[in-house]
């Protein structure tokens, strides 16, 4: 009999109860038993939907009170160093701490995980880290798990995983240096599960469909020849990618079963099966935990059912269960009450795909008769979609196939764009975008939503707002101004809104990082723009300043990543409709007499396939797709674009290719690292062309940076960058900040920029002085 069960699932509750806690507690309106207590019922309610709809383990390690990563690092007491934290006794105010900073340290880095919107916080690798100590919340919760007489199964980061998703830092070579230390740890807390009668532990190495140098590849059997003889049953868990490469490895490794991601690479299994070790489990991930597609519950059984009897034969035990951890998708479809019913029949969340585990569980058991009624219900659906009007715009379809490289004009070289853009002072000084979203401002736009407000107030609100966030920006000298976003729900939501093909629940959310959550629309059909998005606010903004006013869009890349992309289309095409209705809000802002225009993308890395072979096809379908959005402008008009939270340095020649005029990009928390590519990119014949905006403070922590560490971040900008192709901003948006500590931040950041200038002058006065 085939057995069900899941990697993880989402843990920020169905109304995102674990966020709304996170807050008061660093609010300080409840304290960590009252926020203890919250993480302890958001559990309990996903054990028990899990063993409502029969699966054979519920899964124990999932949650997170930020980030798995980090409450790894808190599990073996590796928090970084330089916090000075008591790694036998840490505390939820310490972990924090180290998630978003304190007044006497930055907050650590953070990434995005692997090819996902959703961010980890990196480890910081010192000779002087002990794994030594960390906290029981793990034990805890199994012990919880079993109280409540439920079968666990335990997930945890593997240790070459946690090695390689860290930074080195003083004087440490190399992460694997550290592995004679992680080890034991490792042991302790496995021996310890094995006490409390685990029968079974995921252990997840999803840097196996990385790109691994010989040396990682070598220190897997190792490793875990160390582990397995003080663990449970293991379960070595891959996913996002193709490990057929490895299978010989994988067959050597004392494991007791291998998780594969079968939704991304479905075609890995046949080589996989070959000289598979006998009695070994195969958890086959089928339902895509990564889409909010209803599955193919009928093409899914016709697709895996022979592997499946083969496997059986050969007495394979088989797991189902989805493709990864199901933290990427909404929690439950139950709660969208708003959706059209045709459009909710075509769509499955993290609580439903339990349910269609066990509908395949109970298929290829051969109790067909127990969910006929199932399986006809998802071919209705998915006939519907197929066939639905909603889904198809002829002239969508024939612009896209129009799409000739002629039909992109060619702006001139940068070096001549430059000439004829609006000068500005040496370091310009400008932000990313969005300032605070106040209550107010969150208030006026719920109220407008539901018809509480009319048009033309809640058009003078948003205008107050504008009026408020230019007077702000002109008061503490900012040289390049926004107009502060405050009619925007989410960067990726209010373009979706307004374009066709799109959809939007209304509990939809998934965890972005720590208690930011974001919402991603739906993808359902082709993209068209009907209207002007983004003109109104911009113009009206331009038009109470005297500096320029950046008009901001979210690029086509970005637009398409953090959505729920349809399955029926490829995903470049997609794209490309999205960069046409894009291209038409591009010309209509500048025929409205905007000279900035920021196309924002964030996601450009995160669409990069995890195997190098497969990036150019990728990069070069990103970057025709952001050509086509914003070279239809003239010379005159100056377009930026934004970046965040990447590795950055190995793709340079696509970013330099995307030939924006500016871009900005989230450097504080690297301490300017993530520029050390263009400075040995130079030194490899590869200059970086254009103008660079690194960010100079990091926007996600409430801490507020000093005018010096700001000036000295910019020193070491400037060992990189020309000082006319230096720009001074923040990291990213100001949504999530407060307007005193904007005020401050940002009047530290001008302070810094207009001393830097006054340096350079002086300098100057002194070269011509001693020249004379």
């Amino acid at each position: 009999m085939n057995k069900a069960h899941i990697l993880g699932f989402p843990r920020i509750g169905a109304q995102r109860e674990l966020k709304f806690a996170q807050e008061a507690f660093w609010r300080k309106e409840i304290d960590a038993e009252q926020l203890s207590q919250v993480g302890s019922d958001l559990r309990q309610q996903h054990w028990h939907w899990q063993g409502e709809a029969g699966l054979d383990y519920v899964t124990v390690g999932d949650f997170a009170w930020y980030d798995q990563v980090l409450n790894t690092l808190a599990l073996f007491g590796a928090l970084p160093t330089r916090f000075g934290f008591d790694s036998s006794d840490l505390s939820l105010n310490d972990y924090f701490s180290a998630a978003r900073g304190s007044q006497q340290q930055v907050a650590m880095s953070m990434t995005k995980w692997f090819d996902t919107n959703y961010h980890y916080l990196v480890p910081e690798w010192t000779p002087d880290i002990a794994f030594n100590g960390g906290c029981d919340w793990l034990f805890d919760e199994v012990a919880q798990a079993q109280k409540l007489g439920h079968n666990c199964k335990v997930v945890l980061l593997g240790p070459l995983s946690l090695l390689y998703l860290g930074k080195p830092k003083a004087g440490l070579s190399h992460a694997l240096d550290l592995l004679h230390k992680l080890i034991p740890a490792y042991q302790r807390v496995l021996q310890r599960l094995k006490s409390m009668g685990i029968e079974w532990v995921q252990i997840d190495e999803p840097i196996l469909t990385l790109d691994l140098q010989q040396e990682w590849l070598r220190a897997f059997q190792p490793c875990y020849d160390a582990l397995a003889p003080h663990a449970p049953q293991i379960l070595f868990a891959t996913y996002f990618g193709a490990v057929d490469e490895h299978a010989a490895l994988l067959h050597r490794l004392p494991i007791a079963g291998v998780h594969f991601d079968l939704v991304r690479a479905p075609d890995q299994l046949t080589p996989l099966l070959k000289d598979w070790p006998n009695a070994r489990v195969l958890s086959a991930g089928i339902i895509d935990g990564r889409n909010i597609w209803r599955s193919d519950l009928s093409a899914l059984r016709e697709k895996w059912q022979p592997f499946f009897l083969e496997l059986n034969s050969r007495n394979i035990p088989i797991w189902l269960a989805p493709s990864c951890s199901l933290l990427h998708v909404p929690v439950d479809l139950g709660a969208e009450t708003a959706l059209d019913t045709e459009l909710f029949s075509w769509l499955a969340f993290a609580r439903q795909k339990l349910t269609e585990l066990q509908t395949l569980k109970h298929a290829f058991d051969g109790k067909h008769d127990a969910v006929q009624t199932e399986f006809v219900a998802a071919d209705t659906a998915l006939n519907a979609r197929k066939n639905s009007k909603r889904i198809h715009i002829a002239s969508v379809q024939k612009r896209v196939a129009n799409l000739t490289s002629a039909a992109l004009s060619d702006r001139s070289p940068f070096a001549t764009r430059r000439t004829q853009q609006k000068k500005l002072p040496l370091f310009p000084t400008t932000t990313i975008g969005s300032f605070p979203q106040t209550s107010v401002i969150r208030q006026a736009r719920a109220a407008y939503k539901k018809g509480a407000l009319k048009h033309l107030d809640y058009l003078e609100a948003m205008r107050s707002e504008i009026r408020h966030c230019i007077a702000q920006q002109e008061e503490i000298g900012l040289d390049v101004l926004v107009h502060g976003e405050a009619e925007r729900n989410d960067m990726v939501e209010y373009f979706g809104e307004q374009l066709s093909g799109f959809a939007f629940t209304q509990y939809g959310w998934v965890q972005s990082y720590g208690s930011r959550c974001v919402k991603p629309p739906l993808i359902f059909g082709d993209v068209a723009r009907p209207e002007a998005m983004t003109v109104e606010w911009s113009s009206y903004a331009q038009s109470l300043s005297k500096k320029p006013v950046k008009g901001m869009l979210t690029g086509p890349i970005t637009l398409l990543q953090w959505s729920f992309v349809r399955d029926d289309l490829a995903r470049h095409i997609c794209m490309q409709q999205l960069a046409l209705a894009l291209r038409d809000e591009v010309i209509d802002l500048e025929r409205a007499g905007i000279s900035i225009i920021q196309i924002d993308e964030p996601a450009f890395r995160e669409g990069l396939p995890l195997k190098q072979k497969e990036w150019r096809q990728y990069l070069d379908a990103a970057v025709l797709a952001f050509k086509i959005c914003s070279s239809g402008v003239r010379d005159e008009t100056q377009i930026h674009t934004h970046m965040c939270y990447s590795e950055f340095n190995d793709i340079l020649p696509w970013i330099a290719a995307m030939d924006a005029d500016v871009i900005t990009i989230e450097t504080s928390r690297s301490d300017m690292c993530l520029l050390e590519g263009f400075s040995s990119k130079i030194e490899q014949g590869f200059s970086y062309p254009n103008d660079i905006g690194p960010g100079v403070y990091d926007i996600h922590s409430p801490r507020i940076a000093s005018i010096t560490e700001m000036l000295g971040l910019l020193q070491k900008a400037r060992a990189v960058i020309a000082d006319e192709r230096l720009w001074v901003n923040p990291d990213c948006g100001l949504k999530t900040r407060d307007w005193p500590e904007t005020r401050q931040a940002l009047k530290n950041m001008v302070a810094a920029a207009h001393i830097l200038r006054a340096q350079v002058f002086e300098k100057e006065d002194c070269e011509l002085s001693c020249e004379c």
